[in-house]
């Protein structure tokens, strides 16, 4: 018999000292996936069947066509990431909120990055504000189910 069948003592997997980096890694991969998987949905759903090219020239239509499915692209990263971050961990506030807002900061940076020369005012002040919605849409969405 190992300590480990003993009633209350911890698994072997979170005791190394790689142990919460493990977890914010298997957190990550979770948010990439989803995202990878919710933008794809959307660039062949949105863009290429719903959204004609007039659509997109008017504000009204950026924002119902592009913004708001990327603001729950991003919340459905962000709630996976969350929701694959494991305890015993995921009960430290900041190591949490690492795991759940990486992805979707680090996708906004790797797109600002990319598209910078033909990003306008209005473009970046947008992605910007969905990014802050989707990640505290999808940080909420995973702690109102931590409450269950």
């Amino acid at each position: 018999m190992t300590r480990y069948d003993h009633p209350g003592t911890r698994s072997g997997r979170d005791e190394g000292p790689g142990a919460p980096v493990f977890a914010l890694a298997v957190a990550w991969a979770a948010g990439i996936v989803v995202l990878l998987v919710t933008e794809y949905v959307q660039a062949t759903l949105v863009y290429g069947e719903l959204a004609p090219r007039e659509g997109l020239d008017t504000f009204a239509g950026r924002l119902t066509l592009v913004h708001l499915p990327n603001a729950l692209c991003v919340a459905a990263a962000a709630w996976a990431a969350g929701r694959f971050h494991r305890d015993p961990f995921r009960d430290r506030a900041a190591r949490h909120l690492v795991a759940v807002l990486t992805v979707p900061v680090a996708a906004q940076a790797l797109n600002l990055a990319l598209q910078w020369e033909r990003m306008t005012v209005e473009d970046l002040l947008l992605s910007n504000a969905v990014l802050v919605v989707g990640c505290v849409t999808g940080y909420v969405a995973d702690r109102l189910q931590e409450e269950d």
